[in-house]
């Protein structure tokens, strides 16, 4: 492992799984910890436990800005492990000479997300350091939910299970890197960022058994199945042309060169579900506009375990690997 941090080691990838395993698993190791879930399972398996920090650039972007970022990003790792968000902390870092009216923006963001989610934040915390010490302003959320369905865990997939994923994918991405590079587009492109604690609990009402979830942030599509290919030893087989993705990102990804798969979402998530309830699944899904397409992408083998396999619409193959390098920093 490289001897001094970069970027790379931030991004969801390859490089920061293998910090987080070297330095911080190493040190903090406990049977919670290394179960790798969206979301600690804490006391007898009712309660969800969950903590993030946001630092994007820029703060306000088309869809959303950091303080709705902020809420969605802890509430949707809650709601990831079957759990109602109830109770958040806020801690803001607050670079001297931010201005007000902008805080107050940020703040408002985070007041109707918490709404959407039923949630208070319950204590908090504000630091101002001296200018240049931060971009802006950070913030970080920490929260506790309900769990509502127990058991779920991205290590216990099988070949009982099908892979489905909520909607479009690299909005999210596409979207910071136009605003950051100041690249104006004459289309509708804005951030997924959204709540899914509202998907996740009617699904749960229907009667939806759910092996695993997890949103496809850093990292993206790619980073999630590699994930959960490793974690359950199993194959994931994904169908490419299945995959959905709007014009406006499968066109930035051909002129830059981006791999949508790999690409950030901070509304759309991926799910393991047992194939007698997928078509049950998709159907409360799509109920909702922010997951209007979704649809199943993949299904489970034995093939190559611990791997995940891109088939085309061709009939070839190829590995989909674990995303590398640095991909796009400070995207949430």
């Amino acid at each position: 492992m490289n001897k001094q941090i970069t970027l790379a080691m931030g991004n969801g990838g390859e490089e920061n799984n293998e910090l987080i395993s070297k330095v911080f698993y190493k040190a903090f190791a406990n049977d919670i910890l290394e179960k790798s879930e969206d979301a600690a399972v804490i006391h007898n398996g009712e309660l969800a436990f969950s903590t993030d920090s946001f630092t994007v650039s820029p703060i306000f972007f088309p869809g959303g800005d950091i303080g709705k970022l902020a809420i969605c990003g802890t509430c949707n790792d809650l709601a990831m492990m079957g759990a109602k968000p109830k109770y958040l902390t806020c801690s803001v870092i607050i670079e001297e000479g931010f201005s007000l009216e902008e805080l107050e923006k940020v703040v408002d963001s985070m007041k109707k997300e918490l709404a959407i989610n039923n949630a208070v934040i319950v204590s908090g915390d504000t630091k101002v350091v001296p200018k240049g010490s931060v971009d802006k302003i950070f913030i970080n959320t920490t929260g506790i939910g309900e769990i509502e369905q127990k058991g779920l865990s991205a290590n216990k997939i099988s070949e009982d299970d099908v892979i489905l994923l909520s909607r479009d994918i690299g909005c999210h991405g596409a979207t910071i890197f136009t605003a950051r590079e100041g690249m104006e587009l004459s289309s509708n492109l804005q951030s997924d960022c959204a709540s899914l604690s509202i998907q996740v609990q009617a699904l749960i009402k229907e009667g939806v058994q759910i092996t695993a979830m997890r949103d496809a942030t850093r990292g993206g599509v790619s980073a999630v199945l590699n994930e959960w290919a490793k974690q359950s030893n199993i194959c994931i087989e994904v169908q490419e042309e299945k995959i959905p993705v709007s014009q406006e990102v499968y066109g930035l990804c051909e002129m830059l060169g981006f791999e949508a798969l790999n690409l950030a979402n901070e509304g759309t998530f991926i799910l393991a579900i047992p194939k007698a309830d997928a078509a049950k699944a998709i159907n409360v899904l799509q109920r909702f506009e922010n997951s209007a397409n979704s649809v199943e992408i993949a299904e489970v083998t034995q093939e190559y375990p611990a791997k995940v396999i891109l088939k085309s619409g061709h009939g070839t193959k190829r590995f989909l690997e674990m995303p590398t390098g640095e991909l796009l920093p400070r995207i949430c």
